[in-house]
């Protein structure tokens, strides 16, 4: 059984697909015991993307699994597309876990990304299930770069958001940003505590951007499929991270529920409450109380 077989394909805006994974109740693809691909991407709900123009695609992180990537293959196969280029948006499992599945295509990401990967390779190779072989990008780049996919210009560009390591996408026919892990609904995920504050001064930047869509890798299946989230995702990620450091103090800060604490947010519809990130919000506030524990 291939691991893709849940997989769906959405065309939000012509030429640009999204490969969609997961949030099927009770349905796991590796093991019933805690691991990175069960609970980390696959229950949350994970998308990997495809810009296609001719018989040229870009294909914006490799998704989960070889099998992923195997069947995002076939799909750009069936389009026509003879010349395929990958963007890694950073260095975490469920981004780069399909790598071999292109491991005749040229790789790009930003220089930290590559280092990291690097660093990491052992750390990967030993997770459940593991990553291996870790397949190295093959073209780097620094801040930000210009590539042209047939007729389509796509901007690449850094953040750090999340990951210290963070590329975004900008297509600026579409004004989509395609955002990796650097937004997501319902909250972000804070992989690098320490570094907060900086992620929400990056939050600032990234909202200068010129945009009208937004596409994360995790986040509602129907939102992506219809053309994403508008731009206030930026700023209520802003707020959301604002928020936990102002009240990461309160005795009873873990006792709320994640529902509770994003009411504004959900009253309004800037965000879509999905259950399993209750255990996100919570490993964002032990995160966040470590750091503090440890100043």
């Amino acid at each position: 059984m291939s691991l893709a077989e849940t997989m769906r394909i959405h065309e939000p805006y012509p030429g640009l697909y999204a490969y969609y994974d997961g949030r099927i109740l009770g349905k796991r693809l590796h093991s019933d015991k805690p691991n990175w691909l069960d609970d980390g991407a696959y229950g949350l709900g994970v998308a990997s993307y495809a810009i296609v123009s001719g018989t040229e695609a870009l294909v914006y992180d490799t998704h989960i699994s070889f099998d992923h990537a195997r069947a995002i293959r076939s799909h750009l196969s069936g389009l026509g597309v003879s010349k395929i280029r990958v963007v890694l948006s950073h260095w975490h499992t469920d981004h780069v876990a399909g790598n071999a599945g292109f491991i005749d295509c040229p790789i790009l990401s930003n220089k930290l990304t590559r280092d990291t990967l690097i660093e990491k390779r052992k750390v990967l190779v030993a997770k459940d299930p593991p990553i291996n072989p870790v397949v190295m990008p093959t073209e780097t780049f620094d801040g930000e770069m210009t590539l042209e996919v047939g007729d389509i210009t796509v901007k690449l560009m850094q953040f750090d958001i999340h990951s210290a390591d963070g590329t975004v996408l900008l297509v600026p026919h579409l004004g989509v940003l395609l955002a990796g892990d650097t937004l997501e609904d319902t909250v972000t995920y804070i992989s690098e505590p320490a570094n907060t504050a900086r992620h929400v001064a990056e939050l600032d930047r990234l909202s200068e951007l010129e945009f009208s869509r937004i596409l994360p890798n995790h986040g509602d299946e129907q939102v992506i499929a219809s053309g994403g989230y508008p731009p206030s995702l930026v700023t209520t990620t802003r707020d959301y991270l604002t928020r936990l450091l102002l009240r990461l103090d309160e005795p009873g800060l873990p006792d709320e529920s994640l529902e509770r604490f994003i009411a504004p947010e959900l009253s309004v519809g800037t965000l879509t409450y999905f259950a399993p990130y209750e255990a996100v919000h919570s490993q964002n506030i032990a995160a966040l109380r470590g750091v503090s524990a440890d100043d």
